[in-house]
């Protein structure tokens, strides 16, 4: 809206009415309502355009009364006045007049104030539980950073996203607005709506939920909001009927030129003894999303990792999290912790926040009848929030391939506050956990790297048989083999992303054995940690297990698979089948040099803490003063030292090579013992024989040059024999009481050796008859606890000293 002059009057002909709102509107004007009655308000600064330089603009100045703010470009000067008023609804015409008629000044003009605003993207939600979404906005940090992809412009629109779950209740006024029915299909009824079926027991909430975690509207006054909250939202009803492989591949394959992403929180039994994953019409859909979804860019697939901590269950035992083709999701408590329920695997990508101990808070959502909950729980809640950031990443790049969202994911999580006591630096020094994968999602660092990516070359596949014979695995089997990465071929694998060990075997109890594979950078998967309750003896058939924390390394060499019994029990089995499967890029791409890599400073440094602290070196070096030496300096040794981490879960944390000081009184030493000393303290003598320091007295002392030199009065024995005839004439008093308080109580009772040599004779003690001494350290002199009987005396120990003590006292 234009703003044309003013047309206030004022003076002496202005009536009454306008007199009187003169001054209310200057008030009103003043105070910021002044653009809804279209008035300038004049400041009492000027433009002023004065050739000759800053001395010239001085000068004229302070002939009219001005200030010079300064300069501001060319011969333009900020001036201001030092009486006209700061805010006016009128020009000061007679002040202008005379800048105007100043000889030197070429142009003046009266500055106004201008409306302005801020064309920000971004504001804050107002729905009413969005300061409680903790794991969206949170003053310490401790949060998913997706204010921050808010603030770049990034709400997820244009992006579709679909719940395959038990329904979604489509007109819930928190998410209605949002809700897409072409992402949306009722496969266990075989109709297009998706409502869920409603039950005593809520049975059928959790599509919902998961919904609301990526779309719920903001800014409607209703519960929270979702992470991509202009996306539109679906959902597939699969969960509540029978599951088969037909509702399976059905669920996964709707509408995949629609759909940009499919998040799924199930998956077979967490209960640590099952094995399963898709079948073959699945494991099409996967393959055909991949390669024809979102227009040949692949359909994105974000996986819940598993609820089996519980029960020891391994999520690469579940083939869906397992496959290449998911994006797998874990979750840690508000605190940083891993959750009770949450499954430790090398297939893992990334972690977002869920529920945690009782005192820890849990995920805000959308609920059944229209409800809002703040109790979502699990890795069910996880997988949404991974959801709603990539749809983040999506609107900031419509094409990103599937290959180039887990990229995107690998090089901007981190490990931020996240405890546990795997993290590990893998061969390009990114830091990766089987609890946790590469860390926590952070949205504003993903919408930032997607807006400039360059999309990976085309996909690599690897494929290299192990053994060539089937091997006896006992208690331990150990395969060593180099590979090139099929160099040569049109498979050649040049920085990997997926690795899998395709296993056949039997042993006749799977759940004792523990499986890892380590990379020719020395990255250590364990693909397959001991799990108590699986009791089958069916072994794996063809089973891929999948690592991802070998990513960006370079295939060639080395390649070393370890399969044991972890529970020392002669068991049995046979290794039939080792193919080792490489997925990757044709070149290094792109070159590890991402911000989250280690300085090349700190290539010694084997694992860092929170604060990118040296805590573990690697083999050969060890740890001092938070970096790593190859040798400890004077004054300290080598030695095992409890590493410095909060490891959580109850884990003892491991003990690491470091330099520790030496003992006293050694100054520098050998080895940690007071007997390796290498050299003394000042006034301490070295012992080379014994290794041992041995602290002179004033007149031992060397004093070089000093008074006393030459005045050393010679050594003497008389301290020595006088010492020792002391020693003799104490131990002659007390065996002389001894005796005595034997006499009084009755016989003497002596070893056997002496008995048999005649002492007690020879010593006046024979005859009468003999009586036990109840004697543990303190004679027995003291009334009637002096017969108190063995078993009072069996628990004599410390307190019957201290008892014992007391009573001497009160004798004295």
């Amino acid at each position: 809206m234009a703003c044309g002059p003013s047309s206030l009057a004022t003076g002496p002909r202005a009536g009454p009415v306008q007199s009187l709102l003169g001054p209310t509107l200057l008030v009103l004007l003043v105070s910021g309502l002044g653009p809804a009655f279209c008035q300038k308000i004049y400041t009492n600064t000027w433009a002023v355009q004065i050739p000759g330089g800053q001395e010239v603009a001085e000068q004229v100045a302070s002939k009219h009364s001005f200030v010079n703010l300064g300069h501001v470009f060319d011969d333009i000067y900020h001036f201001k006045h030092r009486t006209v008023e700061k805010r006016s609804l009128s020009n000061h015409r007679g002040t202008h007049v005379r800048l105007h008629r100043e000889p030197k000044v070429v142009w003046a003009e009266q500055q106004v104030v201008k409306q302005r605003r801020k064309r920000d993207v971004y504001t804050e939600p107002s729905d009413p539980k969005f300061r409680e979404q903790w794991y969206l906005n949170n003053a310490n940090h401790r949060d998913l950073n997706v204010k921050g992809a808010w603030e770049l412009g990034f709400t997820g629109k244009g992006v579709v996203v679909s719940i395959l779950d038990d329904g979604i209740e489509q007109n819930h006024p928190d998410l209605a607005q949002n809700y897409d029915p072409d992402a949306s299909y009722d496969v266990n009824d075989g109709d297009p709506d998706p409502q869920p079926r409603y039950t005593q027991l809520d049975d059928n909430r959790h599509g919902t939920r998961c919904a609301g975690e990526v779309a719920a509207v903001a800014d409607n006054g209703i519960c929270g909001v979702g992470v991509a909250y202009n996306a539109k939202i679906g959902g597939v009803r699969m969960l509540d009927g029978e599951v088969t492989d037909v509702v399976e591949a059905q669920s996964l394959s709707l509408n995949p030129q629609h759909i940009h992403v499919y998040s799924a929180s199930w998956g077979p039994e967490d209960d640590g003894k099952t094995v399963d994953g898709p079948a073959k019409l699945a494991k099409d859909a996967f393959l055909r999303g991949v390669t024809e979804g979102r227009g040949g860019l692949g359909s994105i697939f974000v996986w819940a990792s598993g609820n089996g901590g519980r029960e020891k269950d391994s999520c690469n035992c579940d083939g869906y999290t397992d496959s290449i083709y998911t994006l797998s999701i874990s979750s840690s408590t508000q605190n940083g912790n891993v959750p009770w329920y949450s499954e430790a695997c090398s297939s893992t990508l990334a972690t977002t926040y869920s529920s945690g101990n009782l005192n820890e808070k849990q995920i805000i959502t959308t609920d059944l009848k229209s409800k809002c909950t703040d109790s979502h729980t699990g890795t069910s809640a996880s997988a949404p929030l991974a959801a709603g950031i990539i749809a983040l990443a999506l609107e900031a790049n419509t094409n990103l391939t599937w290959r180039d969202m887990q990229h995107l994911v690998v090089r901007t999580s981190h490990p931020a506050h996240l405890l546990t006591n795997d993290w590990k630096t893998n061969g390009v020094g990114r830091r990766v956990s089987h609890s946790y994968g590469y860390g926590l999602l952070d949205a504003s660092a993903m919408v930032t790297l997607a807006r400039n990516w360059t999309s990976v070359g085309p996909q690599q596949k690897c494929v290299l048989s192990m053994i060539a014979a089937p091997r006896n695995i006992g208690t331990h089997l150990v395969i060593k083999k180099s590979v090139d990465g099929c160099l040569g071929t049109a498979n050649h694998v040049s920085s990997l992303e997926h690795v899998q060990a395709q296993l056949t075997l039997s042993y006749n109890r799977r759940g004792n054995l523990a499986i890892h594979l380590t990379s020719p950078s020395g990255t250590r998967s364990t693909l397959l940690a001991p799990r108590p309750h699986d009791y089958s003896s069916e072994g794996f058939n063809d089973w891929a297990f999948m690592t991802t924390h070998s990513w960006d390394e370079r295939p060639s060499g080395e390649w070393t698979l370890e399969i044991e019994n972890q529970a020392g029990v002669s068991d049995y089995g046979t290794l039939t089948q080792f193919t080792l499967v490489l997925y990757g890029t044709g070149q290094a791409w792109p070159s590890p040099s991402d911000a989250d890599l280690v300085p090349p400073v700190s290539r010694s440094c084997k694992t860092l803490d929170l604060r990118q602290i040296c805590i573990e070196c690697t083999a050969g070096y060890f740890l001092f003063q938070q970096s790593c030496v190859t040798e400890c300096p004077p004054g300290f040794s080598a030695g095992l030292l409890p590493m410095n981490y909060t490891v959580g879960n109850g884990v003892e944390p491991a003990q690491v090579p470091s330099c520790l000081p030496c003992r006293p009184p050694c100054l520098t030493c050998s080895g940690l013992s007071p007997r390796a000393c290498l050299s003394c303290p000042t006034h301490s003598h070295l012992d080379a024989a014994a290794g041992s320091c041995t602290h002179l007295n004033q007149f031992e002392r060397e004093t070089p040059g000093g008074f006393m030199e030459g005045l050393r009065p010679p050594a003497s024995r008389l301290p020595a024999a006088v010492a020792m005839l002391s020693c003799v004439g104490i131990m002659a008093t007390f065996g002389g009481v001894f005796l005595a308080l034997q006499l009084r109580s009755g016989p003497l009772r002596l070893p056997p050796a002496l008995e048999a040599g005649g002492l007690r004779e020879r010593l006046g003690l024979g005859g009468g008859a003999r009586r036990a001494a109840s004697y543990h350290g303190i004679p027995t002199v003291w009334g009637d606890d002096a017969l108190s009987s063995d078993s009072d005396n069996d628990d004599f120990g410390f307190r019957g000293e201290r008892k014992a003590f007391i009573k001497t006292q009160s004798a004295i």
